[in-house]
């Protein structure tokens, strides 16, 4: 067994770096959009309406499932509930 050291956690489940940082971007969007609801104290019924989704796609928001979600997706959501999204881009470490 060897000992590897990853920069992050999604570099340590994902194969390339292009693929982590996907992962990280999708991550940091979803638990904003998940934060926003609480903060806003909508129902899921009430998120999906506001972000022009349906209800089920809320509950797999607020559970997680990363893998059901684009940034497109996220993005789009993200902006029908009155957030905005920067991007900044930088070397990496």
């Amino acid at each position: 067994m060897t000992n590897q050291h990853f920069a992050s956690v999604w570099d340590a489940i994902e194969d390339t770096p292009a693929q982590a940082e996907n992962l990280r971007l999708r991550s940091s969007l979803m638990m904003a959009l998940k934060d926003h609801i609480a903060h806003e104290g909508l129902s899921q019924s009430q998120a999906a309406k506001l972000f022009g989704v349906t209800q089920p796609r809320i509950s797999d928001l607020v559970r997680g499932k990363i893998d059901l979600f684009g940034l497109d997706s996220l993005v789009n959501m993200a902006a029908a509930a009155g957030l905005r999204v920067e991007l900044r881009v930088a070397q990496a470490a």
